[in-house]
């Protein structure tokens, strides 16, 4: 267990930051040692149980506290799993829930980067937050470069039918869409400031943590109606080959119609034929299907069909 208090800086502290009321304090523990100490918080719901169902981000607003849960969502190369955490907030200080390392990993970022000059529980709150979605935008950069990168070869002909690397990023895209919906409906909820916990003037800080979630939201959205118009794409590049591919095959078709025909004729058992008997029947045979096929060939180079 770990326990913090925020002064200009996030500092480690022990147990009695829960009952200093001059600084706001952070408390981080997993489950088995919040149902060990869970009495000197003074929050009367059972946020044990809240833990156990995380399944989204939200907030609950209660009598005596606020309790809620943030799920992250995976992020190949940065986050391989989701991460779930429970949390529960009063007016002085906020506990947080995980069995896994990955908040401890987001308060020592905040120690080593942030120094408050007026630290306050809810400037903690929205650097925590802020820590949560940092690596989102470089995140979702990256997806754009390898969008941009299956478009042009879609361009090129390298890729001739839908990719489904298309499928995970969508399913990806809107994990994410969803997860930001859940933020933003989490920082109105702190916003509202049901039980006066918050300074009217701090609020400013959640509806700044909003107004930066709906914006990668809108990101997510771009890249979901990028996918579409790839996926379009695709279509139209299969289309147009295989117009191509069409046309070809009508030009052939086109070009060893008369030769078929002049073999039909001279297949036939006929004694009086033309040529037949003459020493240039066979040359001028061949001359001619020559001259068919010279002539269609430049007939259609000339419609730009070959």
């Amino acid at each position: 267990m770990k326990y913090y208090q925020i002064k200009d800086v996030l500092t480690e502290s022990d147990e009695s930051a829960v009952q200093d009321r001059e600084y706001p304090y952070v408390a981080l523990l997993n489950v088995e040692e919040y149902r060990k100490v869970r009495d000197i918080f003074g929050m009367e719901i059972d946020i044990e149980q809240d833990f156990s169902r995380t399944l989204n981000t939200k907030v609950v607003v209660n009598y005596d506290c606020l309790t809620g849960s943030i799920d992250i969502p995976r992020m190949p190369n940065r986050l391989p799993v989701n991460r779930h955490l429970a949390f529960a907030l009063d007016g002085h200080g906020i506990v947080f829930i995980d069995n896994d390392d990955y908040t401890l990993n987001v308060l020592n970022r905040i120690q080593e980067s942030r120094r408050w000059r007026f630290p306050s529980l809810e400037r903690f709150i929205y650097d925590f937050l802020e820590e949560t979605i940092a690596p989102d935008l470089d995140y979702l950069n990256g997806l754009e470069s390898e969008l941009e990168k299956i478009e042009e070869r879609i361009m090129n002909g390298e890729i001739e039918e839908y990719p489904p690397r298309f499928n995970t990023i969508r399913s990806g895209l809107l994990e994410m869409h969803t997860h930001y919906m859940h933020l933003m409906d989490l920082a109105k909820e702190l916003e509202e400031n049901e039980n006066e916990y918050f300074s009217d003037e701090n609020l400013r800080f959640f509806r700044l943590f909003g107004e930066r979630t709906a914006r990668l939201q809108d990101s997510v959205t771009e890249l979901r109606e990028y996918i579409v118009q790839l996926r379009d794409l695709v279509s139209e590049q299969l289309g147009i080959r295989q117009n191509h591919i069409m046309t070809l095959l009508t030009v052939i078709t086109t070009i060893f119609m008369p030769l078929t025909l002049i073999v039909g004729w001279y297949g036939m058992n006929f004694v009086n034929m033309p040529e037949l008997y003459s020493p240039w029947g066979y040359p001028v045979v061949i001359f001619v299907s020559v001259a068919i096929v010279s002539v269609s060939l430049f007939w259609f180079r000339r419609q730009h069909w070959l």
